[in-house]
């Protein structure tokens, strides 16, 4: 037995000390033994070791049977359940500590099958780093996937940083490392030490912290699992496809900043400023540009390194919380932009992470985006689908976001994308597509709709691949919303154009409505249209000053009129000038009275828009139903106007008229469906928006005189580079229809038409 137990030691000890032990809790701890049970501990530069009781009593002295630091002692007649603690004496230093190996695994035989499986719902449950009490003992459970490491230790402020110290029990099964540290605070930074597959020694941060610390440090911090959040009906009800939704699109780190260093507001900060103000400028949701950890700035967030950890950035994952609530107290939902189409190759991230390719592909022919120096996730591998599937949960459940919207699906879902031939590998069927990626996709829309009913998916989708936006059951991918980038790139084509010009190209304005029903689509002006180059919204239209800023709010009068969700990138509301720059605020002294007011012209243009359209049904009740519009003037090209009809479900309707020439068309006559009283009610070239003035002030007659095939009509003024809104005199006429606004000065107006008629003088 001697020379057994002599054997045993020495194993463990070469394993241990040399740093190769996959199995360290079948040597260190407490063990039974024939007369009773022995204790063993690892403790590199220590002295002497006692063994004492819950009462810091002196059980036994420790024998020290190895220089490197290795002690155990026999004690006769004691259980396997002895309760006991180790004093440690250093050369200057005594502590009384808790013996991690004396605890058991928190990861039990279902965890390792269902991680194992990649069908745990909760995996950020039960991997990374958790505060728990065990044998009443509160400490930290750190766990962690690494099925091909040689050995892994958890390393941190709570051990030296020495991964001799803490070396973690070994799965067979999953590939789960795991250890409790008992009395670890929280709040302790941590990695993980990898012994790799090739010897090599790496330290990573936690895939699954939730919190990390600030750049350009690295590690993670040890936060705990944030508390559910409830959602309740209304936000529930307020991310259907037959309600409102006009999204404000926010990047954190610039939308504001300190006026006095030009640093980043925190959470809170942020909080205290922005949702105010998306409430007044009648925004129904805000979306936040990626928040998750990431490293380096100039990537805007879109490539991650901790998807389960809110920026340091901006302050604590409790100051987002807040951030989110307060949004949710005023009655706005929040959309999280979603980065799992790839990861950077920062050493301490996800790439090569037990020393083989882990998370991403081995070729780069899979595994390498070459546009963005990034590696792809490998989605046919249970345990990084089931990190990913986890992650769209966890930001729902844990922080009460609404919706996520999924960046980049096109590179996801396409084998080729952005690749030349011979630079791809076809799929299993010779194919384009990436199934697994598909699959990934599916999987994950049905799981959110199973747990977190009421919660959304949007698919930043380029490509016109089929049923983005349908159910899974109908080979669908199961999203409910797509970008539409056709419509968005069409309508800007357009825009740019001078308006002699814009005659010949009047089909990208109507194009669309040829395949709108066909996926349930958000039209989007987002930050991809005012960065790289490409300008602002106000430097992308043509003409003088007067012109560009007319054409501005004429566009985005035809887009909020037109079918489908809106979205609008900060700043575009008030027609910044200059391009969008990361890294600092926005341009927001545009908005000073020494600026002339066009900009606040836009501010109101696009506050008045979004008031007039969460009032009116008709403007969103029906986008994904033919039965909700009707072209009225679609052929018109040699005025470039344009005429429509919304449609709600009690036949409530909005008339919406653009005319995108800069002359007056006086007496523009088009055919309607009823026979009734009409209201100009919006007119984007009202003073009011610094426009010239020119309007149908009052009453629109309706006659009944044939025109485009309809029984009655009415006659208009129809401003130069303009959008009208004009609605049945019924419907101005209940109190509950009528838009209230607020002016610079906080006073309550109701929106008015011009009082008096500007001289209708062509602008050039």
């Amino acid at each position: 037995m001697k020379s057994q137990s002599k054997n045993l030691d020495s194993t463990f000890i070469e394993q241990l000390s040399a740093g190769f032990c996959r199995d360290p809790f079948a040597y260190l701890g407490i063990h039974s033994t024939k007369n009773g049970v022995i204790i063993r501990a690892y403790l590199p530069e220590a002295l002497s070791v006692s063994v004492i009781d819950s009462n810091a009593v002196p059980l036994i002295e420790m024998d020290k049977i190895d220089d490197r630091g290795f002690f155990n002692a026999e004690l006769i007649g004691k259980n396997i359940d002895l309760s006991y603690r180790l004093l440690v004496r250093y050369a200057h230093s005594q502590i009384d500590i808790e013996d991690p190996y004396r605890f058991k695994s928190h990861i039990s035989d279902l965890d390792n099958w269902l991680l194992s499986e990649g069908s745990h719902i909760r995996p950020y449950e039960r991997l990374g780093a958790h505060l728990v009490t065990q044998n009443e003992v509160g400490g930290i459970h750190f766990s962690l996937w690494a099925p091909n490491a040689v050995r892994v230790s958890v390393v941190g402020d709570f051990n030296f940083w020495d991964g001799r110290r803490h070396p973690m029990r070994f799965h067979q099964t999953s590939g789960i490392w795991d250890i409790f540290i008992p009395n670890a605070p929280k709040g302790s930074l941590y990695k993980f030490e990898i012994l790799d597959s090739n010897g090599q020694l790496r330290l990573k941060s936690d895939p699954y912290a939730f919190s990390s610390q600030f750049r350009p440090d690295t590690a993670s911090v040890a936060s705990g699992l944030p508390a559910t959040v409830e959602a309740d009906e209304k936000r529930r009800i307020a991310n259907n496809p037959d309600q409102p939704i006009s999204i404000y699109e926010v990047h954190l780190g610039s939308w504001r900043r300190n006026l006095e260093n030009n640093y980043w507001l925190n959470y809170e900060e942020v909080a205290n400023e922005l949702i105010p103000y998306v409430k007044e400028m009648g925004f129904t949701h805000i979306e936040l540009l990626p928040i998750t950890e990431f490293p380096f700035d100039g990537s805007w967030g879109y490539q991650p390194t901790g998807i389960y950890a809110p920026t340091s950035r901006f302050g604590s994952p409790g100051g987002l919380r807040k951030l989110i609530e307060k949004a949710h107290n005023a009655g706005i939902n929040v959309i999280l932009d979603w980065v799992v189409g790839h990861f950077p190759t920062d050493e301490h991230g996800l790439a090569q992470f037990d020393g083989t390719h882990l998370y991403e592909h081995e070729d780069p022919k899979e595994g390498y985006h070459q546009d963005w120096n990034t590696l792809i996730f490998n989605y046919g591998r249970n345990e990084v689908r089931n990190y990913l599937t986890g992650n769209a949960l966890y930001w729902i459940e844990r922080f009460g976001v609404d919706a996520l919207r999924v960046d980049a699906v096109a590179s996801m879902i396409y084998r080729d994308y952005s690749r030349k031939d011979g630079e791809w590998i076809p799929n299993r069927y010779g194919g384009r597509e990436n199934l697994e990626a598909i699959d990934f996709l599916r999987n994950t829309n049905v799981m959110l709709s199973k747990e977190r009913k009421g919660s959304v998916t949007i698919a930043e989708e380029s490509t016109s691949f089929a049923g983005v936006t349908h159910s899974p059951n109908n080979n669908g991918l199961g999203f409910d919303y797509k970008w539409n980038m056709g419509w968005m790139n069409d309508t800007l084509r357009y825009m740019q154009k001078d308006p002699i010009h814009r005659q010949y190209h009047h089909n990208l304005m109507t194009f669309g409505m040829t395949y709108q029903y066909s996926e349930k689509f958000m039209l989007p002006l987002s930050h991809d249209e005012v960065v790289h180059g490409k300008g602002s919204m106000l430097g992308k239209m043509p003409g003088d000053c007067w012109q560009k800023f007319a054409n501005l709010r004429a566009y985005y009068g035809y887009m909020w009129g037109y079918p489908g969700k809106k979205l609008l990138f900060m700043g575009n509301e008030f027609a910044q000038g200059r391009e969008w720059n990361y890294q600092e605020s926005l341009d927001w002294y545009l908005l000073g009275n020494e600026m002339g007011g066009w900009h606040k012209g836009v501010l109101s243009w696009v506050r008045d828009l979004n008031h007039l359209y969460t009032k009116h049904p008709a403007l969103y009740e029906l986008d994904y139903s033919p039965e909700g519009f009707e072209w009225l003037v679609v052929d018109d090209s040699e005025q470039s106007v344009f005429a429509f009809e919304r449609k709600a479900k009690n036949g409530d309707s909005v008339i919406i008229v653009s005319n995108f020439t800069p002359i007056v068309r006086e007496n523009y006559r088009f055919g309607v469906n009823e026979m009734a009283d009409y209201k100009e009610v919006l007119n984007s070239d009202s003073s009011y928006y610094m426009g010239s003035n020119v309007g149908n002030f009052g009453e629109i007659k309706c006659e009944a005189i044939e025109n485009r095939g309809k029984p009655y009509s009415i006659s208009l003024t129809i401003p130069p580079l303009a959008t009208l809104f004009i609605v049945k005199e019924s419907l101005k006429s209940d109190p509950e229809k009528k838009v209230v606004v607020k002016t610079a000065k906080a006073k309550k107006t109701e929106i008015k038409t011009p009082v008096k008629k500007a001289n209708n003088k062509k602008k050039k």
